[in-house]
């Protein structure tokens, strides 16, 4: 799947995230079972801006490290075979994730997830989020496929 570009519908295909939790607009630059970049689109009406904060918004921490798993999640879904027969990539463990710089409305969101580690149903990943070309958000985290 290298180089095809997966878009909203696509990712739906893939993982049980809707609206207004699925956090990836588009997928591209997969390479099975290594590589992939997502991308989010930083919207001034996004939910999470009522209350994050509504006079200086912030997209929370949080839901970025969440559109990094996601991203992460069609990799991995993307990578094993059909056979499976799942739609889930469950979240097993954080670490060394770093914030580094405030992603606000207008921005987009590119996020770069790389497989470190993965042994059967176990996938390791590190994912780095940039805005424009300055790294916003980094983590390492766990995966398992049910």
């Amino acid at each position: 799947m290298e180089n095809k570009i997966l878009n909203i519908e696509d990712i739906k295909k893939l993982l049980p995230h809707r609206h207004p939790f699925l956090l990836i607009d588009r997928v591209e630059n997969i390479i099975y079972g290594e590589s992939c970049t997502a991308y989010k689109n930083i919207s001034y009406d996004a939910w999470f801006f009522q209350g994050h904060f509504p006079n200086a918004p912030i997209m929370p921490g949080v839901l970025i490290i969440e559109a990094m798993a996601q991203a992460a999640g069609v990799l991995a879904l993307s990578s094993v075979n059909n056979d499976t027969k799942t739609d889930s990539v469950l979240f097993a463990s954080i670490n060394n994730a770093k914030f580094k710089k405030q992603v606000i409305p207008g921005d987009t969101l590119r996020i770069e997830v790389k497989v470190i580690q993965k042994r059967a149903k176990i996938w390791k990943f590190e994912a780095q989020a940039f805005v424009k070309d300055e790294l916003s958000d980094e983590a390492e985290f766990t995966a398992v496929i049910p």
